[in-house]
C-alpha cells in the first residue's frame, strides 16, 4: 500500500465537557450503588475511558462524591431563596413559590437525592459542615416563610414543620414510584400544605416512649445484633469490622461472633429482617381489630411511630444500609417491603379514593421517611418533637388536610 492509499489517521479529541460527563456519570453510579459500592474503575468503565484519564480530572472517588453532595446542598439553598419578583405576593404565595422551586430541583435530581439523605456521613468533617450550613440556609428560609403565613407558631413549631416539608419533598429519592412531574409536584405540595395547616399537639406534654429493654450481657445472640446495629448507625456499615462488634459485645475475639452469625453481612441481614418483621407483623392485627380502613391506618401509624421511637438506630439502618445486604437477602426483603407498602396503599386509597395507587404509594413512602428524618433531627430533643407530634405529622402526610 502506498502512502497515498493509506487511510487517514483518526484523531481522537477529548470532549470539551469531559469533566461534566465524569461528574454526571459518577453521580448516577453513586445514586444507584452508594458511595462504597462504586470504584474509580467502575466509573471509568461506564465512561469508556481509562482510570488514568479519570484521575487527570479528579484525584479520587471522594472528590467526585463530595462534588455531587455539595452541588445538591447548594441547589437546595438556592431553591429556597425567595424570588426577587415576589415582593407583591402574599405570604402564602411566596411560600408556594419556594416550595415549587424546591420540588422542581428535587425531581430534577431525584437519582442522587438519596446520597444527601443517607450517605452524607461519609463526608469529612469540613465538607459535612459546609453541607449542613447550606441546608440550614434552606430551613431558615422555610421557617421564616412559615412564620409569615402562621405568625402564631413558635420557633420550635416552625422548625418541626420546615424539617417535615423538606423530608416529604426529598423522600422521592428513597423509592422509584413514578408520576408525571406536574402531578408529583401537586402531590408533594399538597402534603406540605397539610403539614403547614395542621394543629400539632403541644410540645413536651407527653414523655418520650421508653427505649427497648436492655439485653442481658449473657444473651450474646441478641446482644451482638443490638451492638452491630448501634455501630452501623454511628459509623456506617462499611466502616465497622467484626472485631468492632465483638469488642462492643465484650467478646474476647472476632472469631466468637461466628458462633452466632456467619458474617458481618449476616448480622446486617438479621437486623433488616427484624425491622421488616416489626412493620409487617403489625398489619394483620391492626386490620382485624379495626372497624374501618381509616382506623386500621391510624393504628398502623401509631405502631410504626412507637416502634421507630423504641429502636431509632434500627429504623435508620433499615433505610441507610440496604445496598450492603447480600443480593439474595435483598430480593427477599424487597418482596416484604412491597407487600408492606401495598397494604398501606390499599388502606390509604380506601380512605382517600381520589388518590391513584401511585399517588398513595408516594405518600406512604413519604410518611415512612418523615418519621426517620424527624428522629434524626430532633431525637436528642424529645420535648420539641415528641411521639404525638410525629404521629400527627405522619397522619396529615397520608390523610391530607
Amino acid at each position: 500500500m502506498t502512502v497515498e492509499e493509506q487511510p487517514p489517521r483518526v484523531i481522537r479529541r477529548r470532549p470539551k465537557n469531559r469533566r461534566a460527563q465524569i461528574a454526571a456519570t459518577s453521580a448516577a453510579a453513586f445514586g444507584s450503588l452508594g458511595y462504597h459500592g462504586v470504584s474509580m474503575e467502575d466509573i471509568a468503565t461506564r465512561l469508556g475511558i481509562s482510570s488514568a484519564a479519570l484521575y487527570r480530572h479528579y484525584p479520587s472517588k471522594y472528590a467526585l462524591f463530595r462534588e455531587e453532595l455539595l452541588r445538591l446542598s447548594r441547589l437546595t439553598a438556592e431553591a429556597a431563596t425567595v424570588p426577587e419578583d415576589s415582593e407583591g405576593l402574599s405570604a402564602r404565595e411566596r411560600l408556594n413559590r419556594v416550595l415549587d422551586r424546591m420540588i422542581a430541583e428535587t425531581i430534577a435530581n431525584r437519582a442522587t437525592v438519596t446520597l444527601v439523605r443517607w450517605e452524607r456521613r461519609y463526608l469529612d468533617d469540613t465538607d459535612r459542615q459546609i453541607l449542613e450550613e447550606q441546608f440550614i440556609v434552606a430551613l431558615t428560609t422555610l421557617r421564616a416563610l412559615i412564620a409569615d403565613v402562621r405568625p402564631e407558631l413558635d420557633g420550635h413549631d416552625r422548625a418541626v414543620r420546615a424539617v417535615s416539608m423538606l423530608s416529604v419533598i426529598s423522600s422521592i429519592g428513597d423509592h422509584h414510584a413514578t408520576l408525571p412531574a406536574k402531578s408529583l409536584t401537586a402531590l408533594l405540595h399538597s402534603a406540605c400544605d397539610a403539614i403547614l395547616d395542621t394543629e400539632l399537639p403541644p410540645e413536651g406534654t407527653v414523655t418520650e416512649a421508653p427505649r427497648a429493654a436492655e439485653i442481658p450481657r449473657s444473651f450474646k445472640h441478641e446482644l451482638l445484633l443490638k451492638k452491630a446495629v448501634e455501630l452501623f448507625h454511628q459509623r456506617g456499615y462499611p466502616n465497622v469490622s467484626v472485631e468492632d462488634i465483638a469488642a462492643a459485645a465484650d467478646l474476647s475475639a472476632a472469631s466468637a461472633v461466628y458462633r452466632y452469625y456467619r458474617s458481618k453481612g449476616d448480622l446486617l441481614a438479621a437486623a433488616f429482617r427484624r425491622a421488616a418483621d416489626r412493620v409487617s407483623g403489625a398489619i394483620g392485627p391492626a386490620v382485624a381489630s379495626s372497624s374501618s380502613p381509616a382506623e386500621a391506618l391510624r393504628t398502623l401509624v401509631d405502631l410504626y411511630v412507637a416502634g421507630s421511637f423504641a429502636e431509632r438506630e434500627l429504623t435508620f439502618v433499615y433505610y441507610a444500609e440496604f445496598g450492603h445486604v447480600s443480593a439474595e437477602e435483598r430480593t427477599m426483603l424487597r418482596n416484604v417491603q412491597r407487600l408492606i407498602v401495598a397494604e398501606w396503599v390499599r388502606l390509604l386509597v380506601a380512605v382517600r379514593p381520589e388518590l391513584s395507587e401511585a399517588e398513595a404509594r408516594i405518600l406512604v413512602q413519604a410518611g415512612f421517611g418523615l418519621v426517620v428524618d424527624l428522629g434524626r433531627e430532633f431525637g436528642g430533643h424529645a420535648s420539641i418533637c415528641p411521639q404525638p407530634r410525629v404521629i400527627r405529622l405522619m397522619e396529615v402526610t397520608l390523610f391530607g388536610s
